[in-house]
């Protein structure tokens, strides 16, 4: 009889994840401008999609500031767009290939709509871990099904990927009040 599924397989799954949504919140701007607040702006560059710090360079020369230097200048127009429609608030000020954009004071109403931005990303993160889930019990089903494992060896296998999504998600709900505390304090 062979093991069933690969949990350590499974787990890394799970912590990338968690790797991705602490990448996503760690883009969530909380007082002062920070390079990663451009993280996720994805630019339409030479028919296709490229993350925004493949063309262009990223800098904060003040603390309520960014600057990025466009490597191409026929890229100015699709990164100013593609940072306007990132859904971030933000709104650069074209001066030659250059984009300054200076970051509002954050505001109750701009705290709080952060705070959603937080939880959509929470509930991606938890979306992600429950597929990595569903894939172990389809595994796990397959090979009680193909007679590899037993019923019993099944059921106690499947109560170990639950417990290891349960606790998956629950890091990733310490991950959301911790940001949401960052966030809303004033």
């Amino acid at each position: 009889m062979s093991e069933g599924i690969d949990f350590n397989d499974l787990k890394r799954r799970m912590e990338g994840a968690i790797n991705a949504f602490k990448s996503d919140i760690a883009s969530l701007r909380t007082g002062r401008a920070s390079a990663n607040v451009l993280d996720p702006v994805v630019v339409e560059a030479y028919g296709s999609r490229v993350p925004l710090n493949q063309v262009a360079n990223i800098t904060v020369p003040e603390p309520r500031m960014l600057a990025v230097n466009v490597w191409d200048k026929q890229m100015v127009g699709a990164v100013d767009r593609a940072i306007r429609e990132s859904n971030l608030g933000l709104n650069p000020i074209i001066d030659g290939q250059n984009l300054r954009i200076p970051l509002p004071e954050l505001n109750e109403e701009r705290r709080k709509s952060l705070v959603k931005v937080a939880h959509d990303y929470a509930e991606k993160a938890k979306v992600a871990i429950r597929h990595v889930r569903r894939d172990g019990m389809d595994g796990l089903k397959k090979a009680e099904k193909d007679g590899d494992i037993s019923q019993d060896d099944s059921r106690t296998q499947s109560e170990r990927v639950q417990k290891l999504t349960d606790e998956t998600i629950s890091q990733v709900d310490h991950l959301l009040v911790d940001k949401e505390k960052e966030i809303m304090q004033v």
